[in-house]
């Protein structure tokens, strides 16, 4: 059995109850260590035979677990953040059911909510934003043509990106072109709910600016959007007193 975990975001008490389960009973760990926190692995049995998928090809992963497999053994295979984003976990799947060897998956706490933690911030604000978007820039993996930067841009909804911090000169000049003012507000949170978090709160013309003044490269996320600023919102209807819900009549 192969079972596909979610690291979290980076703190290693943010993995699920059932993820830290899983990584204790597993006879064969596989994680991604250029990304995952090691601390996780913490919680392994001295047993327990552990791989760095970041040394390794795709065909070589799956030959541990396939290997695992042929010996009786139950497989880990820790992703960071939620392995359903930006996670390359559906060409190991189809490979396992090519194969016949049985996997399941376990959510994790993706680095957006994380970086929101970090920014005590709430995403969908009402009059504000109701909606995330979550994207990326174009780099040696190629972004279909209907989604671009510009495209999303111009919904105007909170935006927030992965894998682009070394292109925000270039992210800025597309974000812009799509409809956000350059005074939109933006955030650069790296490396979220990590021991070393670092966020900082600036504009969209900015980002690039902010970055470099503080040698921000890579391991960030950028959010962009009203939402940022955190203010000027519309007070929730959910528990205002003049609003009927199925659990209680208006009052007003």
């Amino acid at each position: 059995m192969v079972h596909f975990v979610g690291a979290g975001s980076g703190a290693p008490d943010l993995i699920t109850v059932r993820g830290q389960r899983l990584l204790a009973e597993a006879d064969v760990i596989i994680y991604a260590g250029s990304l995952v926190n090691p601390a996780l692995l913490e919680y392994k049995k001295d047993s327990c035979r552990v791989y760095d998928s970041a040394k390794m090809t795709l065909e070589q992963v799956t030959e541990v677990m396939r290997q695992a497999e042929k010996e009786g053994l139950t497989t880990v295979r820790l992703h960071t953040g939620d392995p359903c984003i930006y996670g390359a976990t559906r060409e190991q799947m189809d490979i396992l059911e090519r194969e016949g060897i049985r996997y399941d998956s376990t959510p994790g706490v993706s680095a957006f909510c994380g970086a929101a933690s970090a920014l005590d911030m709430e995403y969908t604000l009402p009059g504000i934003s109701q909606s995330v978007i979550i994207t990326r820039m174009a780099g040696r993996t190629p972004m279909p043509e209907k989604e671009s930067i510009e495209s999303f841009a111009a919904h105007g909804a909170t935006m927030v990106i992965f894998l682009s911090t070394g292109m925000l000169e270039k992210l800025s000049g597309r974000l812009i072109a799509g409809g956000y003012a350059p005074d939109t507000p933006a955030a650069i949170v790296y490396k979220a709910t990590w021991p070393d978090e670092k966020k900082y709160i600036c504009r969209v013309d900015t980002l690039a600016q902010t970055a470099a003044e503080h040698g921000i490269t890579k391991t960030a996320l950028i959010i962009v959007g009203g939402a940022v600023a955190q203010s000027g919102y519309e007070r929730s209807k959910l528990y205002d007193p003049g609003f009927t819900t199925e659990f209680r009549e208006a009052s007003e």
